[in-house]
């Protein structure tokens, strides 16, 4: 089966033409466990002002087939991670560590983020994080309130005293460091925290605060970001997508350097 591509060329910047950059290649899992928000996301790329964002939908089969290598960055949209998870299989799981560690870059939003841990048997372990409260992951959908670390208000572009944000949420982890290091995969920087919770269907108050909701690290020569909540279905925050997949594909790095902080215990 041949990628279905749609190259995005509505809304871009003069000066993204000017600079002749190639564009960046996207590819959306699109398989078991996939929910409509990817539709969303892809709406974020394809209007997307200053950069040209090549995407394609990419199936388990064609992951387990390589096809990963015509791609910059892979996306694992909201849905259900052990649905996509399970759909990649071992192999598909090798294939997309063996993409990022050669260099590719890995967005994880809602269930993409889940899928990212080391915490189930279906992890791709990109991250070094477990899922705090596992048993009440339904706990409900709405906005909540973030409060970004300084480098996050840096990397989402918002003023250094300006940093709270609200963005929907819809049952994704609360990301936490794992009570052990495992040395074989990377710790990460939060970028926000969590700083209003839900706590519907039973699930308990005073444990979603101060989890991770944004983070990133680094995994061999690639570059792995996840959102626990989603900016692409969130009004005026869309543009947070294209931003972190440009950073995953090294594309108008703020950080040229890629350095990312340790995070703290």
């Amino acid at each position: 089966m041949h990628l279905r591509v749609y190259l995005f060329l509505l809304f871009v910047s003069p000066a993204a033409i000017l600079a002749d950059e190639p564009p960046i290649r996207v590819a959306v899992f699109d398989g078991p466990g996939v929910s409509e928000s990817s539709t969303s996301l892809i709406a974020a790329l394809e209007n997307a002002k200053d950069r040209i964002f090549q995407v394609s939908r990419i199936t388990p089969e064609q992951i387990q087939a390589g096809k990963l290598a015509e791609v910059d960055v892979l996306v694992h949209p909201g849905g259900s991670g052990g649905g996509q998870g399970k759909a990649l299989g071992e192999n598909g799981q090798q294939a997309v560590r063996d993409f990022v560690r050669d260099g590719g870059g890995y967005l994880g939003v809602c269930a993409g983020a889940y899928l990212a841990t080391n915490d189930y048997a279906w992890s791709l372990n990109l991250i070094d994080a477990k899922v705090v409260d596992k048993r009440h992951w339904a706990r409900g959908k709405g906005e909540v309130k973030l409060h970004l670390s300084p480098g996050g208000a840096e990397f989402f572009g918002q003023e250094p005293n300006d940093r709270d944000m609200v963005v929907y949420y819809a049952q994704g982890p609360l990301l936490a460091r794992r009570e052990w290091d495992d040395p074989s995969v990377p710790n990460y920087e939060s970028l926000a925290v969590f700083d209003s919770e839900i706590a519907e269907k039973g699930a308990p108050e005073g444990v979603m605060v101060g989890t991770s909701a944004a983070l990133r690290c680094l995994y061999g020569e690639g570059r792995v970001f996840c959102f626990s909540p989603h900016p692409e279905l969130t009004e005026g925050l869309q543009h947070l997508i294209p931003r972190t997949v440009a950073w995953l594909a090294r594309s108008g790095d703020p950080e040229e350097s890629g350095k990312v902080i340790p995070a703290e215990p």
